[in-house]
């Protein structure tokens, strides 16, 4: 543990009041960059507090971190702007590099925790986004990406009512309605990738279930990905308890995620 890194900084990637990210800087020479993308069924009741003990952990780990918040339903977000936020904001690093010489672009990993899995997947596959869709083109790339509980199909997700109707209303419809847009925002219909992804996950966990994981990962490694799975112990939230088991299969990872 490194005891004097600095206090987070706020820095807007936009000009609504949401558009915006933490960046903490390690005491000494950066470990590498990650990118923190917190969950809540992408909804406005819940924001980036949600992944400062995590961003606190990590900084003193020695880890550059970017803790991100976009645009979420209730507050503009939605399709397609949570999309964008979270591309926009990722991308931002590119602008703040000159000023941070402790941000490393060449390896940039993801930790995305319930929706926010989603949303980190999402961007892991950026590379491979058609030419003038929504988040084509990244200036950042992701080389990997944690999935913590991640919501990683989203047509079984919004099909068998997880959190509700939080699927449609962050896509606006079904996936019989917009079909083309669960094509390009799910992370199931993306793989493989050619980041690594690491999907952590707990059986016992009751709000987004084990098999979301499963499925993603079946799906990945039959297509050519690397993509694998680590069950841990606890619940949906146990994952972002910078004490808990859960978290330490993700700290231990990192140097292999990032190397």
């Amino acid at each position: 543990m490194r005891d004097s890194a600095t206090a987070a900084v706020r820095h807007a990637y936009g000009t609504d009041d949401s558009q915006f990210g933490e960046l903490s800087l390690p005491a000494g020479a950066s470990l590498g960059t990650v990118v923190i993308v917190h969950g809540g069924f992408w909804l406005s009741a819940y924001g980036l507090e949600l992944g400062r003990p995590l961003a606190a952990d990590l900084v003193v780990r020695g880890y550059t971190v970017w803790n991100l918040e976009y645009r979420r339903v209730g507050d503009g977000g939605g399709w397609p702007t949570t999309l964008q936020d979270v591309a926009a904001g990722i991308d931002h690093l590119a602008v703040l590099a000159p000023q941070y010489p402790g941000i490393d672009l060449r390896q940039v990993v993801g930790i995305g925790h319930s929706a926010g899995g989603q949303l980190a997947v999402w961007a892991a596959g950026r590379p491979g986004i058609p030419d003038g869709a929504i988040g084509s083109a990244p200036a950042v790339r992701l080389a990997s990406v944690v999935s913590q509980a991640g919501v990683l199909d989203l047509t079984t997700a919004a099909n068998t009512g997880l959190g509700g109707t939080a699927v449609q209303d962050l896509l606006g419809g079904s996936p019989a309605e917009v079909p083309a847009r669960y094509k390009l925002a799910d992370p199931i219909e993306a793989v493989p990738l050619d980041a690594t992804v690491l999907c952590v996950h707990a059986r016992g966990d009751m709000h987004v279930p084990y098999a979301q994981s499963v499925s993603y990962v079946t799906a990945d490694t039959r297509a050519g990905g690397r993509a694998s799975l680590r069950e841990v112990p606890g619940d949906h939230f146990t994952l972002i308890d910078p004490s808990s088991e859960a978290w330490s299969v993700v700290v231990e990872a990192l140097p292999g995620l990032l190397s």
